[in-house]
Order: C-alpha cells, then sequence, then structure tokens
C-alpha cells in the first residue's frame, strides 16, 4: 500500500510549537496551507537538531561563493511567527527518522518526517522500506530562518536547567545528582 503523503511545497505556515505545560510538553512541527493543516509530534531534542542542522545548511549556502540564492542572516520580521498552534492540534505521527535537504530548483529547505516505528528493534536509525506516512515540506530560505528563530526559543522555554548539573528543575523541587563542591 502507498505511503500516505503530506506535502507542502509553499506553506502559510511552518512552526514547532508546544502543547502542555514545562516538563509535559509535546512538541509538535505544524504545517498549514489554506485550510490544510499537519501536525507532526517531536522529542524536545529533535526539535532543536533540526532547527540547528537548518541553521547550517543556510549557513553553507551564505558562505558559498558559488550560491546563486540571496540568504538572509537573520529571520525576515516579516516571517517571524510568535502565534500559538493551530487548535485543534490533531497528530498525524510521532516523527521517527527525518531527513533535510536543499532543493536549488525553488530555492527550498526539505524537511521530511518519517513515523516512530515502534516495532523495529534495532539501533538503526534508517526509513522502513515503505513507511505508512511521510511529512513533506519545503519553506523557502527566509521562512526557514523564521523557523529555526522560532524553535529554538519554543525549547529554551521550558522548565531553566539546574546551575550544577544542568538537567531541568521542576516547580516542586531538583534533585541535583551533582557532586558537592568543598
Amino acid at each position: 500500500m502507498p505511503a500516505l503523503v503530506h506535502q507542502f511545497d509553499w506553506p502559510d505556515r511552518v512552526v514547532v510549537g508546544t502543547v502542555g505545560r514545562p516538563g509535559s510538553r509535546t512538541f509538535y512541527l505544524q504545517v498549514r496551507d489554506g485550510a490544510r493543516r499537519t501536525s507532526v509530534a517531536l522529542e524536545k531534542e529533535q526539535s532543536a537538531v533540526l532547527a540547528e542542522k537548518i541553521d547550517e545548511i543556510l549557513d553553507a549556502l551564505m558562505a558559498d561563493g558559488e550560491n546563486r540564492f540571496s540568504v538572509p542572516a537573520e529571520a525576515p520580521a516579516e516571517l517571524i511567527d510568535n502565534e500559538p498552534l493551530d487548535q485543534p492540534v490533531e497528530e498525524e505521527f510521532r516523527a521517527g527518522v527525518m531527513r533535510l535537504g536543499w532543493d536549488p530548483s525553488t530555492a527550498q529547505v526539505v524537511v521530511e518526517a518519517f513515523p516512530f516505528d515502534e516495532t523495529d528493534d534495532s539501533d538503526d536509525l534508517e526509513i522502513a522500506a515503505e513507511p505508512s506516512e511521510v511529512l513533506v515540506v519545503r519553506m523557502p530560505v527566509g521562512t526557514a530562518r523564521a523557523f529555526v528563530q522560532r524553535t529554538r526559543q519554543v525549547v529554551r522555554s521550558g522548565r531553566p536547567p539546574c546551575p550544577l548539573c544542568g538537567q531541568p528543575v521542576d516547580d516542586d523541587g531538583h534533585v541535583c545528582g551533582a557532586p558537592e563542591e568543598p
């Protein structure tokens, strides 16, 4: 059976956002084009790495003397999106493996997200031969910069880290595993 493809070539909106309180938040990659919307659950770490890798792609394009595309160094102000996720958030799937690429024919960053395979007990991070679904998002460079900026803000907005061990501090306290200083 062919995979269900959620494809967004020129989305109106592409953001990472959360549902829930810090410490029990669920992260979502949400894409909208007109009335069509798709939300894919991510781990916090996936969100952070996604932003980092997109930023690396954009920085590499800026540094490439042969690149003929104008890549902004910062997120264009008109593309910054600080609005909450569109409601209701209906999870299509939880992302497992993700792939990133660059399409020079359209000057867009391409993000592909595949469902997490709970039955795979191996440590391989490979895409199933026939995934059941896939999210494909293509975003122009300005939108990609704004996406990176917002995603980093969302990731940082969680629980504050313990200054000794770096682990998150809950509202009700924290048992620190860091060794005490003499």
